[in-house]
């Protein structure tokens, strides 16, 4: 679900970079106050694991859709809403600079849509309504599903919205949203089982963790090497590997979109939008998760999408997902750092 430049409008695209920006400053200022020193590892590791998991698209049957993890849901339940919203913002940060995966101009937008959601809204007002304070593993599941559903669900209005108030005459409302919500729907379902089984996986490991993060405390002495080991191994193993696997399917939001206007990419003429592209190509060094092509870009995925055998062997991908795990867990450890050291002199 990650947005293109050529979907919004400059005046919609600056609003939601602003919007975005208000968020990441209170989120930094509230998770200064609950930071601890053993979180920062785990913030690192996560968004590490999200990027790689976000790497593999699986098949919607009986659609020729695919989705992928959003992972905001996981980030909020195992470091709370500010610091899942921070992680969350690094994954997308590192893919639209670095694998010109979503545009520069969306960037607001596809954090606010993929992060703010889950993080503030699916977060506090489902999941922790219906886990509670004593979770067992059927309230988890049932808890990350319609959790995961109904944050997935509003990410997905508000792209449809966000195109509206853009004028993106291709994508009108009433045909778009109705392609739109329900295959996020089957995304969702997704998600939710996904959540709930890396959600439980900790729990039974350390369930520390949660209880902070939904108290909005710090660890603690609370020794988390069992988690962070599992983390890092089933990244590793997502970036490098299962990547391969991933559906060449259009994601929900290409399929909603070709099935409206036929096309999966639009174009405009918008002078910033083109000083964007220019920026993201100088800045993406391995686009599309994968080596650069002589040609550009677009054409290369969609000339390798009609004859690439499956699965996908090819070792752009796993250095794509190996680098890019790598860049997340550094930005978001960096980011906990950081704060940390303003804590300390605050």
């Amino acid at each position: 679900m990650h947005m293109a430049d050529a979907l919004l409008s400059p005046a919609v695209g600056t609003t939601m970079w602003a919007a975005t920006g208000g968020l990441i400053a209170y989120s930094a200022k509230k998770v200064r106050q609950e930071l601890d020193e053993r979180k920062i590892p785990l913030m690192g590791v996560l968004g590490a694991f999200i990027f790689a998991s976000q790497m593999i698209n699986f098949s919607i049957p009986a659609t020729g859709s695919s989705g992928h993890l959003g992972g905001g849901m996981i980030l909020a339940i195992l470091l709370g809403p500010y610091a899942g919203f921070l992680v969350m913002a690094s994954v997308l940060i590192v893919q639209a600079l670095f694998f010109a995966d979503g545009g520069l101009l969306a960037l607001g937008c596809n954090i606010f849509n993929l992060a703010f959601f889950p993080c503030f809204v699916a977060y506090p007002l489902i999941y922790r309504k219906i886990v509670g304070n004593k979770p067992s593993q059927g309230k988890i599941l049932a808890g990350s599903l319609i959790a995961a559903i109904i944050g997935l669900q509003l990410g997905a209005f508000g792209v449809v919205l966000e195109t509206v108030f853009s004028g993106i005459s291709e994508l009108p409302f009433g045909a778009f949203v109705l392609l739109m919500q329900p295959i996020h729907l089957a995304i969702g379902i997704v998600e939710g089982l996904v959540t709930a089984a890396v959600v439980t996986f900790v729990w039974k490991a350390r369930p520390e963790i949660l209880e902070a993060a939904g108290r909005s405390l710090p660890i603690g002495e609370v020794e988390i090497k069992k988690v962070l080991l599992g983390l890092a191994a089933a990244a590793l193993i997502a970036g490098a590997a299962l990547s391969w696997f991933a559906s060449s399917n259009p994601d929900g939001l290409e399929w909603a979109m070709f099935k409206t206007s036929g096309k999966e990419e639009l174009q405009t003429d918008e002078s910033l939008h083109a000083s964007l592209a220019v920026i993201q190509e100088k800045t993406s060094f391995l686009p599309d998760y994968g080596f650069k092509k002589a040609k550009p870009v677009t054409e290369a995925k969609h000339a390798d999408e009609e004859t690439a055998p499956w699965p996908a062997v090819d070792p752009g991908t796993s250095v794509s997902g190996l680098i890019g795990g790598g860049l997340t867990l550094l930005m978001a450890a960096l980011t906990g750092l950081g704060l940390k050291r303003r804590q300390g002199t605050a």
